[in-house]
């Protein structure tokens, strides 16, 4: 079995259902420090262009997550779990105006994970949803 790259809270996984029922299918794509910090930026999959040097991470709960590749050559040994907490984030995502933000987690891959990882190859760049 591959290793995920992306996961999800429970939390997080409620909020993206509420918001994939108000807005439809939606992406995440990894902030690199501009508006909101380094946060996951969620998007209705329509409203955001994902480049061809974007790095496509994985799906959680049938939302892409991209993260831009420049920023990727610093996380790629990072495992990123998405997590939902109180308060105000970025008025581009979608979740802003619940009165929660999209948080990111994260820890070091294993030497096992790596291992796997590496034996994979390089994730997939550019759109593939």
């Amino acid at each position: 079995m591959p290793v995920a790259r992306v996961e999800v809270t429970p939390a997080a996984e409620a909020l993206l259902h509420k918001m994939q029922g108000l807005h439809g299918p939606l992406l995440f794509h990894q902030s690199g420090g501009c508006c909101d910090g380094s946060a996951p930026m969620c998007f209705p999959r329509g409203d955001f262009r994902v480049g061809q040097e974007d790095v496509y991470l994985g799906e959680i709960v049938g939302t892409p997550f991209y993260m831009s590749g420049s920023q990727f050559e610093y996380w790629r040994h990072t495992h990123l779990t998405v997590d939902v907490v109180p308060g105000r984030g970025s008025g581009f995502s979608v979740e802003a105006p619940e009165g929660v933000r999209f948080l990111i987690r994260s820890r070091l891959f294993t030497d096992d994970e790596h291992r796997l990882l590496e034996a994979e190859g390089p994730p997939l760049k550019g759109p593939q949803h």
